[in-house]
């Protein structure tokens, strides 16, 4: 699934990110707002994981949409 598919998709997919992310606030997910860049981001604030960890994490998420 593309970048623009998750936007589109997002009501849809958000509670999936939540139940995959469960640190996740309702906060941060709305302001995610389908865009990966900020789910990185997220993931890397409340995770403390490097960039790369958080893309690769993402990455694998998308692909199991």
């Amino acid at each position: 699934m593309d970048g623009d598919r998750i936007k589109g998709q997002w009501k849809q997919i958000k509670g999936r990110v939540r139940e995959k992310w469960g640190q996740l606030t309702d906060d941060d997910v709305e302001e995610i707002n389908g865009h990966k860049d900020n789910l990185v981001g997220r993931l890397q604030e409340r995770y403390g994981m490097a960039k790369d960890k958080a893309r690769e994490q993402v990455r694998k998420f998308e692909e199991s949409l």
